[in-house]
C-alpha cells in the first residue's frame, strides 16, 4: 500500500536533514531534534497516524479537512495554518490552488495537502541540501510563507503579459477567441482574489500575535513577506481592472466594425431601391410599356439605371455619406 507520508525530516540536532522512516517516526523524541512531517491527508496509514497523533480536536479536524479557508489561529500548544499556494501541477490551471495546512509546534511541524506544491518540495530541498539551514518552527514557517507569496508574484507577472498580448490582439484584430480569452483571464482574477485577500489576513493575524515562536526578527520578515503580499493583491485588483477596460475596449472596436457593415449595407440598399422599384415597374405583364418596339429600349434603359446609380454616389459624397 501507498504511504501517505511524504516527507519525514529532522530539521534541527546531531541528524539534521536525515529522512526518516515512518517507525522511526513513531519512536522519535524531541530531544531529536525538530521534526517536520509532511503528509497526505487522503491516505488511510495518515488519517490513523494523524487520530492517534492525541493532537487537539482543532488540529485534528483542520489537518484531515478536505476544504479549508487561509487563515491563522494560535493555540496554547503552537501555530494552526491554513494556506494555498500556486498550482504548478501539468495540465493544472494555476488559479486551481493547492490548499495546505500546518501546525507547528516548538519541536515539531505537521503539514498536510493532497496535491504536490513546488514552495514545500522547494523546502525539503534544501533542508536535505543544507541542513540545518532552518532549525525552527519559525523559520519553517516564514520560509513556507515566503515561497507561497514568491509564487503568487511570478503568477501575476504573468497574468499581465497575458493581458499585455491580449490588449495586442484588440488593437491588431488578430485573434478570433479575443472575448472568451479576456473572460476566462477576468474569471482567474476572481478566484485568485478568493484566496489571496484571507492569505494576507493570515500574515497579519501572524504579525499580531505573541506567540513564543516568533520574535522580533521573525515578525519583521512576516510584515516585509505580508507587505509583498498586498502588492500582489493591489496588481491582481489592477489586471482585473485592465481587463475589464480591454473587454469594453474590445466590444466598442466589433460594435464600430457591426455598424461600419450594417452602414454598408444600408447604402447598397439605398443605391438599388429605386433600381428594383423601375425594373418592377417596367416588368408588369400588361399592355402599355414603353420601347416594346424598339430595339435600342433594353440599352437606353440599362444606361438609365447607371446614370441613376451615378447620380445617387454624387449624391452621397456630396453629402459625405461615403
Amino acid at each position: 500500500m501507498e504511504t501517505g507520508f511524504i516527507y519525514c525530516l529532522l530539521l534541527s540536532g546531531p541528524n539534521a536533514g536525515q529522512s526518516l522512516t515512518p517507525e522511526q517516526v513513531n519512536q522519535w523524541q524531541p530531544a531529536d531534534g525538530l521534526l517536520w512531517l509532511h503528509l497526505r491527508y487522503s491516505a488511510a496509514d495518515v488519517i490513523e497516524w494523524i487520530n492517534n497523533a492525541q493532537l487537539p480536536a482543532t488540529e485534528t479536524d483542520t489537518l484531515l479537512a478536505e476544504h479549508t479557508r487561509p487563515r491563522a489561529l494560535s493555540t496554547a500548544d503552537g501555530i494552526l495554518m491554513a494556506l494555498r499556494g500556486v498550482n504548478l501541477n501539468p495540465n493544472s490551471a494555476p488559479e486551481d490552488m493547492v490548499s495546505m495546512r500546518v501546525f507547528a509546534q516548538p519541536q515539531r511541524i505537521i503539514s498536510t495537502c493532497e496535491r504536490p506544491l513546488q514552495s514545500v518540495k522547494d523546502i525539503a530541498q534544501q533542508i536535505i541540501s543544507s541542513p540545518g539551514s532552518i532549525d525552527s518552527s519559525a523559520d519553517f514557517l516564514i520560509s513556507l510563507c515566503e515561497r507561497l507569496t514568491h509564487r503568487k508574484v511570478e503568477l501575476i507577472h504573468n497574468l499581465e503579459d497575458e493581458l499585455d498580448n491580449l490588449d495586442e490582439q484588440v488593437s491588431e484584430h488578430s485573434s478570433q477567441t479575443l472575448r472568451s480569452d479576456i473572460a476566462e483571464l477576468r474569471k482567474q482574477t476572481v478566484i485568485l482574489r478568493r484566496y489571496f485577500s484571507p492569505q494576507r489576513d493570515a500574515f497579519s493575524r501572524l504579525l499580531n500575535d505573541s506567540h513564543l515562536l516568533f520574535n522580533t526578527e521573525h515578525k519583521l520578515r512576516i510584515r516585509e513577506i505580508n507587505e509583498v503580499l498586498i502588492r500582489v493583491i493591489e496588481d491582481l485588483d489592477a489586471v482585473r481592472d485592465r481587463a475589464s477596460v480591454t473587454q469594453e475596449q474590445l466590444q466598442s472596436v466589433q460594435s464600430e466594425q457591426l455598424n461600419k457593415r450594417l452602414y454598408f449595407l444600408s447604402l447598397i440598399s439605398a443605391i438599388f431601391l429605386p433600381l428594383g422599384f423601375l425594373t418592377g415597374l417596367l416588368g408588369v405583364n400588361i399592355g402599355g410599356i414603353p420601347g416594346t418596339d424598339s430595339h435600342l429600349a433594353f440599352s437606353l434603359f440599362c444606361a438609365g439605371l447607371f446614370a441613376i446609380i451615378a447620380l445617387q454616389m454624387w449624391l452621397f459624397y456630396r453629402f459625405k455619406w461615403l
